[in-house]
């Protein structure tokens, strides 16, 4: 049986370099970032492609924009209370 547990934070950044643990820290954060930017990209996107088929322009883009806004603002919570549960407690 092994004597270490790949999943121990410490034994994980042994021999990283300061910048390589800050990037491996902010690494949850910056997913969730992502997840937000792609939420409301999607929704625009959908809305301009579903506005230029059904001729409502700016109705759906409007209206897609707001939802890929609160299903990003959803996906971006979620990531960071899931982040911020993994995270080893401060002493």
């Amino acid at each position: 049986m092994a004597d270490h547990d790949d999943r121990d934070p410490d034994r994980r950044l042994a021999g990283l370099s300061g910048f390589a643990r800050a990037m491996r820290a902010a690494e949850p954060y910056l997913q969730a970032s992502w997840s937000l930017a792609g939420g409301v990209a999607l929704g625009v996107i959908a809305g301009y492609f579903a506005d230029k088929k059904l001729g409502t322009t700016p109705w759906l883009l409007v209206a897609g924009a707001c939802l890929g806004m609160a299903l990003g603002i959803y996906a971006f919570i979620k990531a960071i209370l899931e982040a911020e549960k993994r995270q080893k407690p401060r002493r």
